[in-house]
């Protein structure tokens, strides 16, 4: 912060030396005398060292800042080779450091707005492009440039002179020229590509300063292109003009930073203002929606943390990370501690600027979701548990119910056949006492066999096998109270869900004349039953049709008779 307030004093005392340097000796200078020269060399100067400083306080471990402040000062000592600047030092600076702009124009285009080269030959690029710039044209020329030895009586000392070498001196700016034409026509063909492939969210964001900077450069090369033929660049009128394009192109470049750093502030504005709404009185999943509609991206998910390494929506659900392949994922930390991940459409990484946006206003409602995610995961997990412990239940009963079948029941039924052979071998003159009492065995078996059945009918009905349709068939034909079936589903469900709602209607129609309809509506299954008198085993209803995460309720019908309903989610 100390140095981004020192800069911008700085930049503006270095904008008013370079113009006095201009105006004292306008033949040495691109600005000269005029109005206009005076406004395009500190309004792109000042423009590029506003913008920069800008762009550096909002982010402060981004590249492009610096790089930006860097560029408005080259672009203020390009003036500084001018014989009539009276130091040798200024004059020394400005002889190394004239064509230094250029090179850093060009990274700023292509780390924008990451602050970061994408790839190597970027790196490459920007590479060459210093090197030609500061190196080529620049410090070696002035390790053999006399200005006494030139003849220019006015000039101060060059403090990086070797040796006076004139032939050497014009060959070495002839071949910066050319390698000047060469890469800043590299740099736009990589600014162009990067445009060309990038996707249409990256390319919103990156556009305007490519524009800018690709006409910036086309200037440039064309003030090499005018030099070819004398080797060096000079400060005619061509020249001039040319660089009077390129003061236009890099206060179109500063007010396109400033335009990116507007756009995403009204971003972070108006997303902070939905999520102070939302975090008043949103619903699960209310911030979700709210950041979907800013990215446009209908498919975003927010996975928050609620466990050391489980993730789960708002509504409690478990996300998985692991099989979230074709989607890129964003963490949202708050004090250096993950709260969520944001899941959201690849091409959004290519606009960090938003993510970043998006990310800090979402903080200040991800807290309060992430607890209620927490406690809704809880609350998932207590169903799943319910859930297994119904099912479980309900295979140990179809265990049971088959085991006393299969087993208890078939050996005395077996047992009831056996006493019949034997009562078919005994004659009836023989002991009638013994035939008396081998039917009373008989009845006694027979009603044995009867309570074992109830039994394991009770336990579960093997009815429910052959389907809920079947079984509410069933159960109309055995019931002692009158029974009406208005409507019955014939597909079949899960057997939980199957026996859950069976278990509703078989308790209910016991009070009296019932009414029943079974129906799916929506994904769930709604059983309707009218009797005359609420049963007594509602809260273990209760808790068995909770269990499925559905309801159950009961309200007063015609004639002072009860009407429950139950919805059993069935998907």
């Amino acid at each position: 912060m100390p140095l981004r307030l020192v800069l911008w004093p700085a930049g503006s005392a270095l904008g008013v030396f370079s113009l006095a340097i201009a105006r004292d000796n306008p033949t040495f200078s691109f600005a000269g005398t005029s109005l206009g020269g005076a406004v395009a060399l500190l309004g792109a100067g000042w423009a590029l060292l506003a913008s920069g400083l800008a762009f550096w306080g909002r982010r402060p471990g981004n590249a492009v800042g610096p790089i930006l402040v860097a560029a408005s000062g080259a672009w203020f000592v390009a003036e500084w080779n001018n014989p009539s600047i009276g130091s040798a030092v200024g004059f020394t600076i400005g002889l190394a450091l004239y064509a230094a702009c250029p090179p850093f124009v060009a990274w700023a285009m292509l780390a924008y707005p990451s602050g970061r080269l994408a790839s190597w030959g970027e790196r490459l690029a920007i590479g060459v492009t210093l090197a030609g710039a500061v190196l080529v044209l620049g410090l070696l020329p002035a390790l053999f440039f006399d200005p006494a030895a030139a003849g220019c009586a006015q000039c101060p000392e060059n403090g990086l002179v070797v040796s006076d070498e004139p032939g050497l001196f014009d060959d070495l700016n002839r071949v910066g020229v050319h390698l000047g034409l060469a890469w800043s026509l590299l740099v736009i063909a990589m600014a162009v590509w990067r445009l060309v492939r990038s996707s249409a969210a990256k390319r919103r964001v990156v556009a305007p300063l490519l524009l800018a900077g690709g006409v910036y450069l086309g200037l440039v090369a064309s003030t090499f292109a005018a030099s070819l033929d004398r080797g060096l660049v000079g400060s005619g009128e061509l020249q001039r003009r040319l660089w009077f394009g390129q003061a236009g192109a890099l206060a179109a470049l500063a007010l396109a930073v400033g335009w990116g750093l507007v756009s995403a502030r009204r971003t972070r504005s108006s997303l902070a203002r939905l999520v102070v709404e939302l975090s008043e009185s949103a619903p699960a999943g209310g911030l979700r929606e709210a950041l979907a509609r800013s990215l446009g991206d209908p498919e975003l998910e927010i996975a928050y943390l609620v466990g050391e390494e489980r993730y789960a929506d708002a509504r409690g659900r478990t996300v998985d990370l692991a099989s979230v392949d074709v989607r890129a994922a964003t963490p949202l930390l708050r004090d250096g501690r993950p709260l969520a991940v944001l899941l959201h459409r690849t091409d959004l990484v290519e606009n960090p600027q938003l993510i970043d946006e998006v990310a800090s206003a979402a903080r200040l409602g991800l807290e309060n979701e992430r607890l209620q995610a927490e406690v809704r995961a809880q609350l998932e997990d207590l169903r799943a548990s319910r859930a297994r412990i119904v099912e479980a239940g309900d295979a140990e009963r179809r265990r049971l119910e088959r085991d006393l079948h299969d087993g208890a029941q078939q050996r005395l039924v077996g047992l009831l056949f056996a006493l019949r052979l034997l009562q078919g071998q005994l004659r009836t003159d023989q002991d009638e006492q013994l035939l008396a009492r081998l039917h009373e065995v008989e009845a006694e078996l027979r009603g044995a066999i009867n309570e074992l059945r109830d039994l394991a009918h009770g336990i579960h009905p093997a009815i429910l096998s052959e389907g809920l349709a079947a079984a509410l068939e069933a159960l109309a034909e055995e019931t002692a109270a009158p029974l009406r079936i208005t409507a019955l589903p014939q597909e079949r469900f899960s057997p939980a869900v199957e026996t859950a709602a069976y278990l509703v209607i078989a308790e209910t129609v016991r009070a009296g004349p019932s009414r029943v309809s079974a129906t799916r509506r929506d994904g769930v299954l709604v059983v309707d039953v009218e009797t005359e008198a609420e049963p007594g085993s509602l809260v273990d209803l209760e808790d068995r049709v909770g269990a499925l995460d559905g309801t159950l309720a009961v309200t007063p019908a015609q004639g002072g008779r009860v009407r429950i309903r139950a919805d059993i989610p069935c998907e």
